[in-house]
């Protein structure tokens, strides 16, 4: 495999060089030729076009590319296939891949990914700020663009939850400083930005005074005054619309409507008839993936699986290049460096053979080839991840059956309680409710009903507390549980299981492993994917990780559950700023008034 090449000098110091090129006075260090030229700033595809490159950056798109041709010039024949620009996703978690940046780089690059915005808030909540060093100064040493934002929520909701660590409005201030921090992550406090809470108001403006990107995250589907005290606070763009009236809302206040489809969340194909149906601009429209496990990157892709879908939902393939690449560039202000393939810009491009079903030939970033029929072609050296990274899930004292048992009331045969209803492909939960028979003074599971329990289990401090309500939409018959260290957003440990024997079992499987996600069944260990880096992560390499999470999923599958990628909705479980019900280790949280809740109705 070749090396990666150095990082290209600033534009404003390689524009004389990229001038001698265009003009044939000094030779590119690589021309593409004859290929058709998706155009994202015309919206056109020009057949017949040459692509100079020099030091990293395009030199000359055009016609007839001969006069840059040299002697030590390598020449690439297109021929007559698709030059489209690379990739971007413009709002994710690496850590939800299961793997570390460098990992993830490896599995998205094939894919035609050379561009990411990432939002570290996983490790945050667990390390704080230098959790959030780490993953900045690894994604700085990668072969293509891995801009950082910095996570403005962390804990996600003060007073409903409680996280490994706190960031600070100085915290934030201080990461706009650093190199390639691009702006602040998601802001999931929405109640607290309309409330105008000093933190979120402190955090927003610091990073406006830095001239970066603030971005957005308003899971309500109240489009009333909360929502525009919410965009008045600052945020720029959103990603938690679920209908086409909200991608509408959001662009007519002036927000970039991003359209998510990660492994579980399917909300391009509702939001997109904003643009098919009513009309709008697509230029305010962005693509996204948020949350993609390594299964998914392995086995399907990355954003060329998002863009394939968009053109499958009736999008032009240029329109959705567009809102994968130069509309994400253009809303990040980095329209002069990423997104299309012009002079000045990063040379990074794809060869596409079938336009439509984004078949991706070669993936070139920064002028070098990186990865060639779906193989990387390059070398990318693993990122050490120090031992301070390691050994984050203390539990103070190993649990045990009796954990996980839920008193009823006095004298009660029987209760009805709230439960947590799983929505497949969907971020939000329902908030139901369900009658429960008593056992021995014990409140009982309905699996015929589909109703077995969940716990959350503190990590963090080593408190040993322990939170119990139930969920619904699994489909778990078998006797089983399943446990998770990765627990958005504060990840503590979630465990959802029809046997509480089993669930002490795999919690305290965690943590003698260090974190990650295993299933036990009847006393015995199923599948097991160890995520020892911050409890969120796995040192091993994609391929690796994505064979044990398949073997999670066809373990989840023989205990009865059919969802589509269910171990994502697992790990979403303690989400507490998106409604409806959620569980936190305060307790059972209602998401639509932000306040606790009991368990018996």
């Amino acid at each position: 495999m070749a090396k990666t090449a150095t990082k290209p000098k600033p534009w404003a110091e390689a524009a004389t060089h990229l001038v001698d090129v265009a003009m044939g006075r000094r030779p590119a260090d690589l021309v593409i030729r004859n290929g058709r030229w998706v155009n994202v700033h015309s919206g056109e595809i020009i057949a017949g076009t040459d692509i100079a490159i020099a030091g990293g950056r395009f030199a000359y798109c055009g016609p007839n590319a001969g006069h840059a041709i040299g002697q030590g010039t390598k020449v690439v024949d297109a021929g007559g296939r698709y030059l489209v620009p690379g990739l971007c996703d413009a709002h994710m978690h690496v850590e939800s891949g299961m793997v570390t940046v460098t990992e993830f780089c490896r599995a998205v690059i094939p894919h035609g990914t050379t561009s990411m915005f990432i939002d570290p808030h996983e490790i945050a909540n667990v390390l704080g700020l230098p959790g959030v060093r780490l993953m900045h100064d690894e994604a700085v040493a990668m072969p293509i663009n891995v801009l950082v934002q910095m996570p403005s929520c962390v804990p996600s909701a003060p007073g409903l939850e409680h996280a490994g660590a706190e960031l600070t409005v100085a915290d934030v201030a201080e990461a706009m400083a650093w190199e390639n921090i691009i702006g602040l992550g998601e802001v999931m406090n929405f109640p607290g930005v309309a409330a105008n809470d000093p933190v979120m108001s402190g955090e927003i403006a610091a990073t406006v005074r830095a001239g970066k990107t603030v971005g957005g995250h308003y899971a309500s589907r109240d489009l009333g005054l909360p929502f525009h005290g919410y965009v008045a606070g600052g945020p720029e763009d959103d990603h938690e619309g679920t209908r086409a009236e909200d991608a509408i809302a959001r662009v007519r206040q002036g927000m970039k409507a991003m359209l998510r489809l990660g492994s579980a969340w399917y909300d391009v194909a509702s939001q997109i008839k904003g643009v098919t149906e009513s009309g709008l601009d697509p230029r305010n429209f962005i693509l996204c993936t948020d949350d993609s496990h390594s299964g998914t990157l392995v086995h399907e892709g990355h954003m060329d699986r998002v863009v394939r879908h968009a053109i499958s939902q009736g999008l032009k393939p240029v329109t959705a290049i567009q809102m994968a690449t130069l509309n994400t560039a253009q809303h990040f202000r980095l329209e002069r460096e990423l997104g299309s393939i012009a002079p000045g810009r990063l040379a990074d491009l794809l060869i596409v053979s079938d336009l439509a079903a984004m078949t991706i030939d070669e993936v070139y970033g920064r002028g070098v080839r990186l990865a060639k029929g779906g193989k990387l072609d390059i070398d990318i050296p693993a990122y050490n991840y120090p031992k301070t990274s390691k050994n984050t899930v203390k539990l103070g004292r190993k649990l045990k059956s009796g954990d996980f048992d839920i008193a009823a009331p006095m004298g009660a045969n029987e209760v009805r309680v709230r439960v947590i209803g799983v929505i497949e492909n969907q971020a939000p939960t329902r908030a139901l409710e369900a009658d429960l028979p008593v056992e021995d003074g014990l409140v009982a599971m309905d699996r015929r009903n589909d109703v077995c329990q969940i716990a959350l289990v503190e990590r963090h401090k080593g408190t040993g507390g322990v939170t119990n309500a139930f969920v619904s939409g699994f489909g778990y018959m078998g006797d089983c549980a399943i446990a998770s260290s990765v627990a958005h957003d504060a990840h503590h440990i979630i465990v959802v299981g029809t046997s509480k024997q089993d669930m002490a079992l795999a919690v305290n499987r965690l943590g003698e492993v260090g974190g990650g996600v295993v299933l036990f069944s009847k006393g015995k260990e199923l599948a097991l994917v160890e995520m020892p880096i911050a409890g969120l992560m796995s040192d091993e390499r994609a391929e690796i990780v994505a064979a044990k999470a398949d073997k999670l999923t066809e373990a989840m599958r023989q205990m009865g559950c059919s969802l589509n990628n269910a171990y994502m909705q697992h790990s979403l479980l303690a989400l507490v700023v998106i409604p409806q019900l959620r569980i936190s280790d305060v307790g059972l949280i209602d998401v639509t008034t932000f306040q606790k809740v009991d368990l018996f109705v």
